[in-house]
C-alpha cells in the first residue's frame, strides 16, 4: 500500500551558529546554496544541492516539535498520507504546517526517530 513516497526531499540538521554552518556546507564541503530563506527577523532555513535532494540547515527545530536531524520525505498527496499514517496509529510530532514553498508534518517512526513529510506547493503565479 504505501503513502506514496517519492524521493528523499532533503535531510535536516539543526545548528546553533547558522553563519558557521553556512560557511562548513558551502566553502569547506563545496556544496551550492540553493535557498537562503529568512523566516523573520532570527530564524533562517537554508538549503544546499545535493544532485537531486538537498541539506538543510536551519535553527527553526526547537520551536516545530522535531528534537534533531532527520530525513524529509516528498510524498504525492500530503493529506492522505497523514490520513493513512492516522489510521496505523504512527506518532505525530507536529500537525500540518506551511510554508510559501510547502506543506510539511513531522512524524516519529517506532523508535522514536523523526522523519518529516513533505509536499512542495507551486508557486503563485503573478
Amino acid at each position: 500500500m504505501g503513502i506514496g513516497v517519492k524521493e528523499i526531499a532533503f535531510v535536516g540538521y539543526p545548528v546553533t551558529d547558522l553563519e558557521r554552518a553556512r560557511d562548513f556546507y558551502g566553502r569547506v564541503l563545496g556544496l551550492e546554496c540553493i535557498l537562503d530563506h529568512p523566516i523573520d527577523d532570527r530564524l533562517r532555513w537554508i538549503e544546499f544541492a545535493v544532485g537531486d535532494s538537498a541539506i538543510a540547515i536551519s535553527n527553526v527545530w526547537s520551536p516545530s516539535g522535531l528534537s534533531g536531524p532527520g530525513a524529509a520525505l516528498e510524498v504525492a498527496d500530503l493529506d492522505t498520507a497523514v490520513a493513512q499514517l492516522k489510521a496505523e496509529g504512527v506518532q505525530f510530532r507536529t500537525e500540518i504546517l506551511s510554508s510559501p514553498s510547502c506543506r510539511f508534518v513531522g512524524i516519529a517512526d517506532p523508535d522514536g526517530n523523526d522523519l518529516t513529510l513533505h509536499q512542495h506547493q507551486s508557486a503563485p503565479e503573478f
